[in-house]
């Protein structure tokens, strides 16, 4: 194929209809699900503060978000976990609170058995972004990857840590959501097609 007829088809590309599963499967409304691991807030000594802003996010995203699951640190976040993919199985679950360093600080620990894939460019993300205002935020030990077809990300408890998260994550949940669903964009379609086979000459 000469260079005339790659542009020609580049062209035709961008302007062709993605197929109809993607176009449904995009407008199919996606469901983030909230993990709140605060023994404070689930003991009532506290107000979680941590889902409104997760679910602020998801609303500028056009997600819909369930309402949180609020457990106490340590080991509850597993049964957790495991509870929404199989009952729920939502497109995202995102856990605020446990990533740190102190004995109940547990959450990556319970988060990371279940992943089939890790994401660490996502926590990698996060953590930089957060670093710009809080040194800290480098001991964010959060891990993020993809159970049953879920990405699950693990982000800190603080509200401030979550809103910086969310702030990176805005960007970045659409294509991760593709990914795992195994969806192209409509200008990703033409370009696919054109690719010679692993058979081919």
């Amino acid at each position: 194929m000469d260079h005339q007829q790659q542009e020609h088809r580049a062209e035709t590309a961008s302007t062709e209809e993605p197929p109809a599963e993607y176009t449904q499967a995009r407008e199919a409304e996606r469901i983030i699900a909230p993990v709140i691991v605060s023994t404070r807030a689930a003991t009532g000594q506290r107000e979680d503060m941590s889902a409104p802003i997760i679910a602020e996010f998801a609303e500028q995203l056009g997600f819909g978000c369930r309402p949180p699951v609020i457990i106490p640190d340590g080991e509850g976040v597993l049964a957790a976990l495991s509870e929404l993919l199989s009952a729920v199985a939502p497109a995202v679950i995102i856990t605020s609170g446990g990533t740190g360093l102190t004995p109940d600080d547990l959450t990556p620990e319970f988060t990371e058995p279940l992943l089939d894939k890790q994401i660490p460019g996502v926590m990698e993300a996060v953590r930089a972004h957060a670093r710009q205002t809080r040194p800290m935020a480098a001991i964010n030990r959060g891990m993020a990857g993809v159970a049953e077809g879920t990405v699950i990300i693990n982000l800190p408890g603080a509200p401030q840590a979550v809103r910086e998260g969310m702030e990176v994550l805005v960007d970045l949940l659409p294509g991760l959501c593709d990914q795992v669903a195994d969806l192209r964009p409509p200008h990703e379609w033409g370009e696919l097609q054109d690719r010679p086979s692993a058979s081919g000459p």
